[in-house]
This record gives C-alpha cells, structure tokens and sequence, in this order.
C-alpha cells in the first residue's frame, strides 16, 4: 500500500515510517510512504504558496496552482485510482470503520495536508475526492491527522501486527460489535493493593471470553452510550448482552 503527501513539512512524516509497528511494516515493504512539497512547484523567489484571501479576513489561503501541479506529478508516479483526500475539518469524521475500509480496498490515498487559514476552494471542488476530518478541533495543519490515519489503517494490513486478531479486539472494530475494549492486566498479580482479577486467572477460556464481553459492555455503556444504541441497532448484541446491560 502506497500513501503520499502533498506536504509543506515533509519532515514530519519520517517518524511513521521509522517507529513502532507502521516502521516496522515499512521496513518490510508492507506499505510506503511518499511526500511532495508543492513549494517545487512555485517559480518566484520566495516559493510563495499562499495569497491574503478575497474579500479580506485573517490570515492566509494556500494558492490552487502549487497544490494542482504537485497532486499532477504524484498522480503521474502512481498510476492508479487512489483517492485525494483532505485534511479537513469540514470533512466527515474518521472512524475505525472508515480505517478498515480503506484497509479493505488497499489503494492508499493521497492525503492534502493543508496550512495558514485554508485552501482555495478552487483547488477542493476540481481535484479532491473526500475531506476527512479527526473531530471537532483545529489543528495547525493536515500533517498530523494524516499520520493518525495513516497508523490506523497500516495496522489493519496483514502482516502487520503480530497476532491478527489483536486488531479484532480493538475498541470500535466490528469484531467487537464496534464496543470499547475491555481492561487488559498483567504482572505482577498485585499492584498498589489491587489484585488481577479472579476469573483471568482461572484458565477457563469461555468464562475470560464472557468476562471481557461483560467488562466491554460495561465500560462502553458508561463512556460511549451512543455505541451501544449503534450496536443494538445493527443486530450486533446478543441476549446475553442484552440481559447483562438490563442488568446494570
């Protein structure tokens, strides 16, 4: 899987491709990462990318032009039908259904990654193909969430993490009917007072499952009400589930 960056800041992304899981993945040749910096494409002396915006207002708009001629050449190298996507609060709100898509599909993307008080608006209608946002913040630039998407979605790729169903027990994965996963402990068996509890260390695979599935329940009902409606709506819960939340 290929993914590239129109990017004034291509430094930033050496960390993803360097550390952790996405680096080792990198260095296996799972997936790769390319960057574009469409100040090479500018011809003044400055490599001025950006212009104060019509009509007045704060800050600056990055100029279409840059943008259009980079996006041109990455198009050029790839050959393919990856999606633009940018960087966007406007966008719709990415998710890990949204990761596993993009997963699924193994195209890449190709992510504009925005700066100053935006882009010409120009440049959005003509060229880009989705506007992703991570929530509902602002952030300094599209760098950033790229990566995150990019993290997301490189660890849904096989061969990428150790053991495949770690990523099936996930919060929000569908395989956990897209709940938050349950707490995870580990040595030494007391802490600070507190003790693992009784029935992960019993053994009794079937009773760890149910525990897990209870404690995940548990906890999305009391953080993430919205998820279980979701769920619930899907078909997703079964009578046990149904009986142990009544229960709460």
């Amino acid at each position: 899987m290929r993914f590239d960056a129109l990017t004034l800041f291509p430094d930033m992304f050496s960390m993803l491709s360097q550390f952790g899981v996405a680096g080792r993945a990198h260095k296996q040749g799972i997936w790769s990462m390319h960057t574009c910096n469409p100040r090479d494409f500018t011809h003044d002396v400055h490599r001025t990318v950006d212009d104060r915006p019509y009509g007045g207002g704060p800050g600056m708009v990055m100029l279409a032009e840059p943008l259009e001629q980079a996006l041109n050449q990455v198009q050029a190298e790839r050959q393919d039908e990856a999606p633009v996507i940018l960087l966007s609060p406007v966008g719709r709100r990415f998710d890990q259904s949204l990761a596993q898509d993009m997963a699924n599909k193994g195209l890449g993307a190709i992510f504009v990654c925005g700066r100053y008080e935006g882009i010409d608006q120009r440049f959005i209608d003509k060229r880009v193909d989705d506007e992703i946002s991570m929530g509902d913040f602002v952030l300094s630039g599209g760098e950033i969430p790229a990566l995150a998407i990019m993290d997301a979605v490189v660890r849904l790729l096989p061969g990428v993490l150790n053991t495949a169903e770690s990523a099936i027990q996930d919060s929000f994965h569908s395989g956990n009917s897209g709940l938050l996963d349950s707490p995870h402990y580990t040595r030494p068996e007391s802490y600070l007072g507190v003790a693992v509890p009784d029935v992960l260390m019993s053994g009794h695979h079937l009773r760890i499952a149910q525990w897990r599935r209870e404690q995940s329940l548990r906890l999305t009902l009391k953080r993430r009400p919205e998820l279980i409606e979701r769920a619930r709506a899907a078909g997703q819960l079964s009578k046990a589930d149904e009986r142990f939340l009544a229960s709460l």
